[in-house]
């Protein structure tokens, strides 16, 4: 399978093959929903914690004698039926969302999200990316020109800050390492931005 291969102009300046054992693989929408779901689930935070009886502050004296005085029975004013006490069954910040999944299903998944993406025409190869300074406004410039107007993820061989701070503040940017993908961010956008030599990476790293 080939692909046209651009310069940073918008030139195209030859073809670029892509790999059949990364770009040619049937897609499995379950096996793609698994890994996502995997993935989101793994990156969640407990964040929503509730205090109990024994963590809420105060309290500590029993409200009101036990007998005699016709009121029903209470040894703190934080116990759950109080208002401002604790809270019982709430959610707790020590939960565990964490999901598994095959490394091989989930680098299966991944080389299928790629093929998609290959088989519907939403890959853009361009030779090389190089910002002498970050500008925000010569990068979106360039994606102009490489006619990448939608929500695009920018695949990179390694980290170039001066790129990246380019970039940052683009709409539907993102950036990742061509070591570090993953099914989420490839089916997440709609258009692929590949520099070449993150295709070697690609391949050795995920098409073993």
């Amino acid at each position: 399978m080939n692909t046209k291969l651009y310069n940073q102009t918008g030139e195209v300046i030859g073809d670029v093959e892509l790999d059949a054992k990364v770009f040619g693989i049937k897609p499995n929408a379950g096996l793609i929903e698994q890994a996502i779901i995997t993935h989101l689930a793994n990156r969640r935070v407990a964040i929503a914690h509730t205090k109990t009886k024994g963590e809420v502050r105060g309290g500590g004296k029993k409200p009101w004698k036990q007998k005699g005085t016709g009121r029903a029975r209470h040894g703190s004013i934080r116990s759950p039926q109080w208002k401002g006490g604790g809270v019982i069954f709430g959610p707790r910040k020590n939960r565990n969302f964490e999901l598994k999944m095959n490394i091989s299903a989930k680098r299966k998944a991944l080389l299928m999200s790629l093929s998609d993406k290959a088989e519907g025409a939403a890959i853009t190869v361009v030779d090389d990316m190089i910002m002498a300074a970050p500008k925000t406004k010569d990068f979106a410039t360039m994606l102009k020109k490489l006619s990448v107007t939608k929500k695009a993820l920018v695949i990179v061989p390694t980290t170039s800050m001066s790129l990246i701070k380019s970039g940052r503040n683009v709409p539907g940017v993102t950036f990742i390492r061509a070591d570090s993908l993953n099914t989420y961010d490839v089916v997440n956008v709609k258009q692929l931005l590949i520099v070449k030599p993150a295709l070697d990476i690609i391949r050795s790293t995920y098409a073993k």
